[in-house]
């Protein structure tokens, strides 16, 4: 039997009922990679969701983060129902809302450390002037203001990551959503960018969900959910 929390209603960022994942293969088959997932999660919390590779952790996340879409089941964000919106209107949501840091980094290669952070907000077509101070804000934060007109061949694994941790901060979020931030650093860099996204949640109150294979990692959050085969077999705090 799981080990369930009760589920958390006031003050929830992320509410997952009923959501599916089914996929298509090449030969005509189905693959069922998420199964009946109910969740919910409180603002401010720092949840580490772990499970053995081809569990449907990082499929959860992403449908989290809207990157992909539930074969069935509601998620709703800062209590908006993603389902309710267009493509383009998810994006635009995810941009405001949602800080991501993934384990390659994702920076583009042409730009700057600066401009790397700065994107979410070009993007979303703020002013110059309102944008520079919050891209120095956010390198300051994690200790990477000299090297901002660096690009990304010039920084080593660490700083690439601190780079995507400030561009997930820089727009403010409401959730962060980390898929094995530390898979691509050595143990000592790990930790101190898993400082980094810890000192988020509790300077700011940001929710981290936070997707590991790696225990140590996982330790990190203040709750721990298990997957297995597309469902949840444990959810405790730690």
């Amino acid at each position: 039997m799981a080990d369930r929390m009760p589920p958390v209603r006031a003050g929830v960022p992320i509410e997952i009922s009923g959501v599916t994942k089914h996929y298509r293969t090449a030969r005509g088959g189905d693959v069922h990679a998420l199964s009946e997932i109910d969740l919910a999660i409180a603002a401010g919390e720092f949840v580490s969701i772990v499970g053995p590779s081809g569990s449907g952790k990082s499929t959860l996340l992403h449908l989290m983060g809207g990157l992909d879409h539930p074969s069935s089941g509601e998620i709703s964000i800062d209590g908006t129902p993603l389902s309710g919106m267009t493509d383009d209107e998810v994006t635009i949501f995810r941009r405001r809302k949602i800080g991501f840091v993934f384990q390659f980094f994702n920076l583009l290669p042409t730009l700057t450390a600066e401009e790397n952070v700065a994107l979410p907000l070009a993007l979303d077509r703020q002013r110059a002037r309102d944008v520079r101070p919050r891209v120095e804000r956010a390198l300051e934060q994690v200790g990477l203001s000299h090297r901002r007109r660096h690009r990304p061949d010039e920084l080593s694994g660490g700083e690439m990551q601190r780079v995507a941790i400030a561009r997930a901060l820089v727009i403010e979020p409401v959730l962060i959503l980390a898929d094995e931030p530390t898979g691509n650093l050595d143990t000592r860099t790990g930790e101190q960018i898993l400082g980094l996204v810890a000192a988020a949640n509790r300077e700011r109150r940001t929710t981290v969900v936070l997707v590991t294979h790696d225990a140590r990692a996982a330790g990190y959050g203040r709750r721990a959910i298990t997957i297995k085969d597309g469902a949840i077999v444990s959810d405790a705090k730690t």
